[in-house]
């Protein structure tokens, strides 16, 4: 394994981690904070592009987080409640649940993104199901399922298509796994083994317009969203663009950067 992120603040910027403990509901903190509207809809890159910029820092207690303009606007600092009952939000047209963080911590993010937004925390007592065919297991505000793996191959692959080469960041994996034989190998694995953790891979991970939003900058271009539809477009239920694959660890555990990969089935 070569790579290992989380992202506890949803569609913000990753960290970068040399070690990690595996939950089942993934990377500890990954997704466990989640910026919304005023009238409690999830908000992404997808609509604010600018939420790249965001770097979060979490510890599961204290958040940080440095602004897109330092110039302008101090670093938040602040604990995240969890003594506080949890309101109706919803998650793609979904309803689900969130504690709310706050008026100063949603003027600070207001002001960061030059949007009206709220912070919200995935509640203690929450349980979030989700699953696909035969394969259940829970996860905190990610979009499906709670990993997402890809391999340093898939991209070299990828950027061979480009006139302009992407970094991975663009993908926002979770772990990256290098020494494949061939690209996109992936996509025919359903167990492996990374360090002492099992991982059940049970889908493609279907790719929308964030992939264009370039991670150090928050400014969305065309690709590599449109090369990727010309060579990776599958139909499941219906057409995706896909790179990567989802899924569930099905033993706890630490991984750390260097842990060997080894597949299972």
């Amino acid at each position: 394994m070569t790579e290992l992120d989380v992202y506890p603040l949803k569609s913000c910027g990753g960290t970068a981690l040399r070690e990690a403990e595996i939950t089942p509901r993934g990377v500890r903190h990954d997704r466990e904070l989640m910026l919304v509207t005023p009238g409690g809809a999830h908000l992404s890159q997808r609509e604010v592009p600018r939420m790249a910029l965001l770097r979060p820092v979490y510890d599961g207690g204290k958040l940080r987080v440095e602004p897109p303009d330092p110039a302008t606007q101090a670093p938040l600092t602040h604990e995240v409640r969890r003594d506080r009952p949890a309101r109706d939000i919803t998650l793609f047209k979904v309803p689900d649940r969130g504690v709310d963080q706050g008026d100063e911590v949603a003027d600070w993010f207001s002001t960061a993104l030059g949007v009206p937004c709220r912070l919200v925390g995935f509640p203690d007592d929450h349980v979030r199901r989700v699953g696909w065919a035969d394969a259940v297991g829970e996860t905190g505000y990610a979009d499906s399922l709670p990993l997402l793996v890809t391999s340093e191959e898939s991209l070299a692959e990828l950027n061979t298509r480009l006139a302009d080469p992407v970094p991975m960041t663009r993908f926002r994996p979770n772990v990256v796994v290098s020494g494949w034989r061939e690209p996109f190998e992936e996509d025919g694995v359903r167990r492996l083994r990374i360090g002492e953790v099992e991982v059940e891979l049970v889908k493609p991970c279907g790719r929308c317009v964030i992939v264009n939003v370039d991670q150090a900058t928050g400014v969305k271009g065309r690709e590599p969203l449109r090369t990727l539809a010309g060579f990776r477009t599958v139909r499941t239920d219906r057409p995706r663009v896909v790179f990567g694959r989802t899924g569930f660890p099905r033993t706890p555990g630490t991984i750390r950067v260097g842990d060997p990969v080894v597949l299972l089935g």
